[in-house]
């Protein structure tokens, strides 16, 4: 909704509700989200986001990994930076990163990022790819000289900004635009929020079923995987598998040694799940089939035999009957939502060449 001052603000029923924080009921409400940012800066973003020219070697924008097909991930299990070509599963040719690309969905609800945690602001997010040599391979004062060379840019940044003809163009204006955009990536009208709001009908008898699983005391899903945004941001060892031939990583030990966060991870949410195949922080899941079936085996089945790592207490083997699996992927596919994704732009100011989008044909995950 756009109010005084030009200003765009998130309205939603959820809003409405007051259910205790972490309570895993229908009705919990939102918590705060970034707003507060123009139309102008929001749709400034949205050209930066899909233009390479924000790369080092102005071939990879930041939806070459964060790409609409994939969920706004990548649909690699290790995400492939600096130096690449393509998309997804065919991307080839640059450097490949250790971890997933998470999903930008309701990124602009959270208040830490990076599997590891390692950054508090979606400023410190969007600057870390930008500028690291193995993702986007870029510095503020080449960024910054590119922009400022494009008069389609500069006309674009001077709308958004009110900057005169002799201001140029900062990095910190780059940077708002890029996380004015971001929070707007908002996905709260699944099918399962009809449902959440009233309308019982949205979910067929299995995916209600599913539903139960999910918030039982014996799955526990919901308990970390807090509805609405299904995650509660928080760190957990879950004793996840990494990819054949990958070395363990240790996750946000990195960050914060000797907190006993030894595999730690950031809590993934769970909306439009079904897009964002493979899963877990590297990949090692390939479906959700393989995630439920982890989950309901033995605890800590996964780790290396030599990994001292505090396993989260939520995590147990509930025993689900197959029947029980099923309609609890099932469930998971109720959380499907891109009514609000952004228009890709065809061309963008730079001329450079725009991302492939396939208008059409939005991959899922192997089972339903």
């Amino acid at each position: 909704m756009l109010v005084a001052e030009n200003s765009c603000q998130l309205v939603s029923l959820y809003q409405r509700y007051s259910s205790p924080k972490g309570f895993g009921g229908l009705r919990n409400p939102l918590p705060d989200a970034r707003s507060g940012f123009s139309p102008q800066e929001i749709d400034l973003g949205r050209y930066l986001f899909f233009d390479p020219l924000l790369s080092g070697d102005k071939k990879t924008s930041c939806a070459h990994c964060h790409h609409p097909d994939y969920g706004y991930a990548d649909g690699r299990g290790m995400a492939m930076g600096f130096g690449g070509t393509g998309v997804g599963i065919d991307r080839a040719g640059g450097t490949e990163i250790n971890r997933a690309a998470p999903t930008l969905w309701n990124v602009g609800f959270l208040r830490r990022y990076f599997w590891d945690w390692r950054a508090t602001t979606l400023e410190a997010q969007a600057e870390g790819p930008l500028y690291s040599d193995v993702e986007m391979g870029n510095t503020p004062a080449q960024l910054e000289a590119d922009i400022n060379a494009n008069e389609d840019y500069r006309r674009l940044f001077a709308r958004a900004f009110g900057l005169t003809d002799d201001q140029s163009v900062e990095e910190g204006h780059i940077i708002r635009a890029l996380v004015a955009f971001e929070t707007s990536l908002v996905s709260l009208n699944s099918r399962y929020d009809r449902y959440a709001h009233g309308d019982h009908s949205a979910l067929t008898a299995q995916e209600q079923a599913g539903h139960s699983i999910f918030r039982s005391f014996v799955a526990r899903c919901s308990q970390c995987h807090t509805p609405p945004l299904f995650s509660n941001g928080e760190l957990a060892v879950i004793g996840a598998p990494e990819p054949e031939g990958k070395a363990f990583d240790t996750g946000a030990d990195a960050i914060f040694p000797g907190m006993k966060l030894t595999g730690a991870f950031k809590v993934p949410t769970l909306r439009n799940i079904s897009r964002t195949a493979p899963y877990m922080h590297s990949g090692g899941l390939a479906s959700l089939q393989d995630v439920v079936t982890f989950y309901n085996d033995e605890r800590g089945h996964s780790l290396p035999e030599d990994v001292d790592a505090v396993i989260h207490w939520h995590i147990a083997d509930p025993n689900l009957r197959k029947e029980e699996e099923l309609a609890l992927i099932a469930f998971l596919h109720t959380l499907e939502d891109e009514t609000t994704a952004p228009v890709v732009p065809s061309s963008v100011p730079s001329g450079l060449p725009v991302v492939p989008v396939a208008a059409t044909t939005l991959p899922k995950s192997k089972n339903k």
